[in-house]
Parts: structure tokens; C-alpha cells; sequence
């Protein structure tokens, strides 16, 4: 996955200096998601303390991105999707905002597929009961929010493919609205196959209705959203680096042919050789 670089008013070249982190959170009417989000946002402030973080909501919460990208007046920045695969608002929604903005900006890619994305689904199931070697009749859900752009569910089935290898059991993917299958008939489809023990791991952000709604269709355990994994902290950072490295080479690139000499014209023409008789 590559960044999407924003091109807005201003010039997109880099200036010099840090730029700021701005995790771009979607918002949730469910109090503890944005409880969620800012004690994730201070985990990447430990990792990383000298490095400006802000936070941006699409919808929903405040601040809102525009806002936050307004109090950024044009500094830059690299906007971090806290969202687990790439859809309308990744392709879409985010750049729109971040184009009407003074703000010299950047748009990272979103958080999965990932091995660390992967990190954090394997420990949140350990800890709700997964066993450590699991059987042939064990097998698991990826209950996921779910989207109607085909990148979107790629995103899903690659990172339900990554957690099957790390789990040695089938995954099937599974979507809360908008897609299909839905928890209750992915679990139909793997109790079918003689799997007697089907888990739902959750592959959500932060709690709410949607996370709540999958747990409650898991037929024996379901783990805990995403959350503040230590491994979400730093694929956060992870995904700041690379776009981060990747408007540096463009600055470059573009400094480097500003540079280059011109040439006086185009070489002539190599003349032809007289003949001899």
C-alpha cells in the first residue's frame, strides 16, 4: 500500500522539520471509543515523545479533522487512518478534508493488512480463551465493520489470510453491515465444515455497536476489540514512517532535477559518411 500525497492550494514539497502525526479516527456515538482512541494516541506519545500528535474525527467526535488540520495553519503533517482497511473514507473522505486544508499533508495508508495488525488479533484472542495449539475442530470468524468498495474487502480477506498462517485454523471473513457474509452466517458456514469450536475475533478499532454486535453472535468465545495493543501503537507509527520517508524522496527527487543543469539544446544529428568510390 503507498500513501496518497494531497494536493492542496499550497505546495506539498517538504519544508524541513518534523512533520506532525494526525490520527484520523472515523468517531462512534459509544463514549468508549473516544476513551479508546486518546489512550492509544498517549501510547504513541510514549514511543515516540518528541513527535507532534493530533488527533482528527471524520465524523461524529470532536475535534473533527478539518479542525484539527486548521490549527495546523500550514505546517505538515502525515494523517494516519485508524481504520483497518482501505475504503470511501480512506480513498475518499480523508484527502477531500485534507485538500480544503492550509495544511501541507500527507495521507498514510490504513492500518491492515499488517503482521502487526495480525499481532494484536492473535493476543486479543489468547485472551479471551483461545488455546495455545489449537485442533482441527477450532476455526475463527474476522468480524470486521464491513464496506461496499471492493479494496475494502481484499484489505479484509488478506488480513484474514495472515491470521489463519499465525493460527494454523481456517478464518473466514466476515462483515457487521454493507458486505456479506455476516458473523452469524460465516459461523453457519464453519460449524457446517465440523468446526465445533468457532471464535469471532474482532477486528475493531474500539468498542461499539458494531463490535458489540459480532461478539454477541460468537457461538463460544469473542475477543476484545483492538484498542490499545502496544502492536496498534506502533503500526501507527509504523504507517507515520513510511509516508513520512516516502514525501522526503519525492522533496528529493524533485530538488535533485532542480538542480540538474540544463542542457544548451538537443545533440546534432550524427552526419552520414561520404561514400568512397
Amino acid at each position: 500500500m503507498t500513501a496518497t500525497t494531497v494536493m492542496s492550494k499550497r505546495s506539498t514539497a517538504a519544508t524541513g522539520g518534523t512533520p506532525a502525526l494526525v490520527l484520523v479516527a472515523h468517531g462512534s456515538r459509544d463514549p468508549r471509543a473516544l476513551s479508546t482512541v486518546r489512550a492509544l494516541l498517549d501510547r504513541v506519545r510514549a514511543l515516540r515523545p518528541a513527535l507532534p500528535v493530533h488527533l482528527g474525527h471524520i465524523e461524529l467526535n470532536a475535534p473533527l479533522l478539518p479542525d484539527t488540520l486548521a490549527a495546523l495553519g500550514d505546517g505538515e503533517a502525515v494523517l494516519v487512518p485508524l481504520l483497518l482497511s482501505r475504503g470511501h473514507h480512506v480513498g475518499r473522505d480523508i484527502p477531500e478534508m485534507a485538500a480544503e486544508s492550509p495544511a501541507r499533508t500527507r495521507v498514510a495508508a490504513p492500518l491492515g493488512p499488517h503482521p502487526l495488525l495480525v499481532d494484536a488479533l492473535q493476543d486479543r484472542l489468547l485472551e479471551a480463551g483461545w488455546p495455545a495449539h489449537a485442533g482441527p475442530d477450532h476455526a475463527v470468524v474476522l468480524a470486521s465493520a464491513g464496506s461496499r468498495a471492493p479494496d475494502s474487502a481484499a484489505d479484509t480477506a488478506r488480513t484474514a489470510t495472515l491470521l489463519a498462517a499465525r493460527l494454523g485454523v481456517p478464518v473466514l471473513p466476515a462483515y457487521a453491515s454493507a458486505s456479506s457474509p455476516t458473523v452469524p452466517e460465516a459461523v453457519r458456514a464453519l460449524t457446517a465444515r465440523g468446526h465445533r469450536r468457532v471464535a469471532v475475533a474482532s477486528c475493531f478499532t474500539a468498542p461499539g455497536r458494531f463490535a458489540t454486535e459480532c461478539a454477541a453472535a460468537a457461538p463460544w468465545i469473542a475477543s476484545a476489540p483492538l484498542g490499545t495493543h502496544p502492536a496498534m501503537a506502533r503500526l501507527l507509527l509504523h504507517r507515520y514512517d513510511s509516508a513520512a520517508e516516502g514525501a522526503r524522496a519525492v522533496s528529493n527527487r524533485g530538488s535533485a532535477e532542480r538542480a540538474r543543469p540544463a542542457t544548451a539544446g538537443p545533440a546534432p544529428a550524427r552526419q552520414p559518411r561520404p561514400a568512397h568510390a
